[in-house]
């Protein structure tokens, strides 16, 4: 049976429930049911621990600097030169690649630090900002403003974090700014961009929930709640806090079991669609279970796909996260059905064949398919003589909405126009055709782009929002849509979100709109 918490009234309108879904041992494993794969690039050049989808549909992939040569080179023979690092003391080749997804195409970027296993999000502006990593990294903050003529690249800030961020979490704040927390022996949060005041907060939390000798809190997960305070799990139990106070202002239950679900035990989580201003909380997988899923998975992804649905996708059965410990790959993503019944909430989906284990990542693309790359559960990049060599190839998987069946239903978009700014809680009109059959209600769905790493996208977020008023125009197979946008920056922190029109489970191409 489900592990399941309810905790209401911490506000006035609005109540939080947190699921934590684990796995029976003995799981009985079931034939694919939808979705296709695609091999979109054999190699691009590096292995994709990190990955995130811009505004111009460009997603920004990077992995390490200092284990060796990557299999790309840097631009116009440039080198750059570490020499502290013991392994990449003259380093010509890029371990950030920019991924065109119009063109199938990847180019090389270049930085300057060590960004293993750091963090990140985009900004309301949609520049990308990347935060930590280790040695050289540890402290640097970096900017990656897209452009659509290939001459942007990142810059880097020196000592722009005031504490060395190693497995930390990010996520998007009302006003904009991002919250970095905790990371290795860091039991403390900060902002960027940086406060006048002392930048450096101590978050007990971190310290409770470490457990010796395998810490099991790092890459936090963390969902900005629609009271404005941060819904922060770590290890096996979660808090709320006002991170503008630095006060807890409530403390959940620790899960049934008490087994850990944070890195390197590494389960994944996922704030559910946002309708009615319920919040919901899917935790899923990690160390030893409880309910029964389709599959074991330790180290995958969970990604909302646009018709609200959460895609499970990557990992293995068996082991944790960190080198060489992860086994028994999974080839098979699964689909949640958050508003099915118990028990029938999970559908098995059509495996690769390509092992996506420890540092591989997941993005879902602005027309509806997911990319998915990386694994490399190695120090160094290693192809040969070991069970799982590490992965440069980039595939994608189309979930069944995609398929040719289904294209007489699905809506495409008139208006607005890509890049429309929006404002809050305004009236919003989206105007579509559909060559098929049409029924209402339609949905329309808003997608924050999340930035992934190590099981977790940091700043997921899916609103369905509230619908005003629905017409046919004419006898034509034109329709049009009125909808409310989000009512407060709680819902809906500022920035670059994906639009989607919905009929019948099956999803539009999204559209880009800015909501300031």
């Amino acid at each position: 049976m489900a592990a399941k918490a309810t905790i209401r009234n911490f506000t006035d309108v609005n109540y939080l429930r947190y699921l934590a879904l684990f796995f029976l041992l003995s799981c009985h494993l079931t034939s694919g049911a939808g979705g296709t794969w695609k091999l979109l690039l054999p190699n691009v050049g590096i292995s994709a621990m990190h990955s995130q989808l811009l505004h111009n549909d460009r997603v920004i992939m990077y992995d390490r600097t200092n284990f060796g040569p990557s299999n790309i080179s840097l631009p116009h023979g440039a080198c750059r030169q570490s020499p502290n690092d013991a392994i990449s003391k003259t380093d010509c080749t890029a371990h950030s690649v920019e991924y065109n997804v119009a063109l199938n195409s990847i180019r090389p970027l270049t930085v300057q630090s060590n960004t293993w296993c750091s963090s990140g999000g985009v900004t309301p502006d949609g520049t990308l900002l990347q935060t930590g990593g280790s040695r050289d990294g540890e402290l640097k903050t970096r900017l990656f403003a897209p452009c659509d003529d290939d001459s942007c690249d990142w810059t880097e800030v020196d000592n722009g974090l005031a504490a060395a961020r190693w497995y930390a979490s990010n996520h998007v704040l009302p006003d904009g700014r991002q919250i970095i927390i905790g990371g290795r022996d860091q039991f403390n949060y900060e902002f960027f961009p940086k406060t006048n005041a002392p930048n450096l907060y101590a978050l007990p939390f971190l310290t409770q929930t470490t457990d010796p000798g395998q810490e099991n809190n790092l890459y936090p997960y963390v969902f900005l709640n629609t009271d404005g305070n941060l819904f922060i799990f770590a290890n096996n139990r979660a808090i709320l806090l006002n991170y503008a106070t630095n006060t807890v202002v409530k403390t959940y239950p620790e899960i049934p079991g008490g087994d850990p679900r944070s890195y390197p035990s590494t389960g994944s989580a996922v704030l559910l669609p946002i309708k009615n201003l319920v919040l919901e909380v899917l935790v899923c997988g990690g160390a030893p279970k409880v309910e029964k899923m389709p599959r074991a998975r330790v180290m995958g992804d969970m990604t909302l796909l646009p018709d609200g649905h959460v895609l499970l996708i990557n990992g293995g059965s068996s082991g944790t996260a960190a080198w060489e410990l992860g086994r028994e790959p999974v080839f098979n993503p699964d689909i949640y059905y958050p508003d099915r019944p118990v028990g029938s909430r999970f559908e098995p989906q059509n495996a690769n064949a390509i092992p996506r284990m420890y540092h591989s990542t997941a993005t879902l693309l602005r027309d509806g398919r997911v990319i998915v790359g990386g694994s490399n559960p190695h120090a160094y990049y290693n192809f040969t003589g070991v069970l799982f060599p590490t992965e440069l190839s980039l595939e994608a998987f189309s979930p069944s909405y995609l398929e040719s069946k289904y294209s007489s239903l699905r809506p495409v978009i008139m208006d607005p126009m890509p890049q429309t700014t929006i404002n809050y809680g305004q009236i919003l009109r989206l105007r579509f055709t559909v060559q098929g059959r049409m029924k209402t209600p339609v949905k329309v769905t808003m997608v924050y782009p999340s930035f992934n790493t190590h099981s977790f996208s940091m700043s997921q977020r899916l609103l369905v929002l509230d619908h005003v008023l629905f017409l046919r125009i004419g006898l034509s197979r034109i329709y049009e849509v009125s909808v409310r946008t989000p009512s407060s920056v709680n819902l809906a922190p500022p920035g670059y979100y994906m639009v989607f029109v919905v009929n019948q489970n099956i999803p539009s191409e999204g559209v880009w709109v800015r909501l300031q």
